[in-house]
């Protein structure tokens, strides 16, 4: 930029060799990303320390962010009210009798929770204390129990309504009625493939299966767990039919667990309801504190020029809309091992979005590639945040647990070049019922 004292690629030198050093001494990434603009902001004449306070507060001004604590108070109401217990006797009655059984019910309430939540550490958090110790009880080894529970939780991400979709929505100006459409294909996809990696494991090592439910105790679950399975409803179609905006869905999916939890279950008290916001209150500090900081690191991008500077080789390769696609997923999965996946679509989003325009790939394609490969990094290390989340809880370190791990993503890894390959997986539903919100 005309009159800055660094030019982009010094610039550029700083802030990731900063970033990554402080990564390497193990400091969190919403701190590393801050501290990483210090040494910029002090020498550039132009800019203060007060520019990381300042742009990092701008980021806050956004009224699609309120969405995220909503929907994070949401899957802890969940929790403390009964809800997702229902949703397990139901999962229990669906696929307990499928090879594997309780490792299949882990996945499909992982489904169930995905549609209403839409965190997955929320989700690696709970199915980990619901999950793992009663499959150790039944036999199941604890890296298969680990990695089932972690890869499982990815799928929050995925299936709307998720919060990457909205974060997505908001940075890079995408309609989130249609990543919320675009994500249900892939998403049930990603389940099936779930189940058959989980069905393989347990014919080759003899895990235990359920005997089947009949079909009265089916609908007697189904009965009970219809009003719960009534919020994603109430969230997409909202959202979709121009109800509510994303954020006002959030805020009625949390009036709607409150009053299933207090009015209709009647399991929550006010320990559980304090409990609920408390959780609430410290995964939505650490997620929202990460944005913040993220959009300072972007704004200096941005400010350099680094995106254009990055870019100008690529540009010229004239790939055509797959070998586009599989250029983005193969980026985001690299960023997705090193950093989590909000700061990610802030800082690595929108410098790919010209590379997805030059290969004329549609935002809501673009976006979905970009948001199935960084769920990968939920459970791929060193980041790994779920799989860390549910090592943690399990008392195993990350070594013991990888082997399955890397087993279980790679039929997902088919699904995600299935995804780039077939634009219409994730375009089909946004296309048939509101082809308005696509270019």
């Amino acid at each position: 930029m005309t009159g800055a004292v660094l030019s982009p690629g010094v610039a550029s030198l700083i802030l990731f060799v900063v970033f990554f050093a402080l990564m390497a001494l193990r400091v969190p990434v919403a701190f590393a990303l801050g501290l990483a603009c210090l040494p910029i902001l002090l020498i550039e004449p132009r800019l203060s320390a007060m520019t990381l306070m300042s742009e990092t507060f701008n980021s806050y001004n956004s009224f699609i962010l309120l969405a995220v604590p909503f929907f994070l108070l949401t899957a802890n109401l969940m929790n403390v009210g009964g809800i997702t217990d229902r949703l397990l006797r139901l999962s229990r009655t669906m696929v307990g009798h499928f090879p594997g059984g309780l490792a299949q019910i882990n996945v499909v309430l992982s489904l169930f929770f995905a549609g209403i939540s839409g965190s997955s550490t929320a989700d690696a958090a709970s199915q980990s204390k619901i999950f793992i110790e009663a499959q150790r009880r039944e036999g199941y080894d604890d890296s298969f129990s680990v990695a089932i529970t972690a890869v499982s939780s990815v799928l929050a991400v995925i299936i709307p309504p998720s919060i990457l979709m909205i974060v997505w929505g908001g940075v890079l100006s995408v309609s989130i009625g249609a990543l919320f459409l675009a994500g249900i294909l892939p998403g049930l996809l990603l389940v099936a493939v779930q189940m058959a990696t989980v069905h393989a494991y347990a014919k080759s090592r003899g895990y235990p299966t359920y005997p089947r439910a009949t079909f009265i105790e089916f609908l007697t679950s189904a009965a009970i767990t219809i009003p719960a399975l009534m919020t994603p409803v109430i969230i997409i179609g909202g959202k979709i039919f121009g109800w509510f905006t994303a954020t006002e869905s959030a805020a009625v999916a949390v009036l709607y667990a409150g009053m299933l939890s207090v009015f209709v279950y009647r399991e929550i008290d006010l320990k559980g309801l304090l409990a609920a916001f408390s959780d609430t209150g410290r995964f939505a500090a650490v997620t929202l504190f990460c944005v913040g900081t993220a959009s300072a690191f972007g704004w200096l991008m941005a400010y350099y020029k680094i995106p254009q500077a990055l870019l100008s080789g690529v540009s010229q390769w004239g790939m055509g809309p797959i070998t586009t696609g599989l250029f983005i997923a193969f980026v985001f999965l690299v960023v997705g091992c090193f950093l989590d996946a909000i700061p990610a679509i802030i800082i690595v989003g929108t410098i790919l979005q010209p590379i997805a325009a030059a290969g004329n790939l549609d935002p809501v394609h673009f976006a979905m590639i970009g948001i199935v490969s960084l769920a990968f990094g939920l459970v791929t290390p060193p980041y790994g945040l779920c799989l860390m989340i549910c090592c943690k809880i399990a008392g195993m370190r990350l070594s013991e647990v990888m082997k399955d791990v890397m087993l279980m993503l790679m039929p997902m890894i088919g699904v995600l070049v299935l995804i780039v390959l077939w634009p219409q997986l994730v375009l089909f539903l946004p296309s048939l019922i509101s082809p308005e919100f696509l270019k």
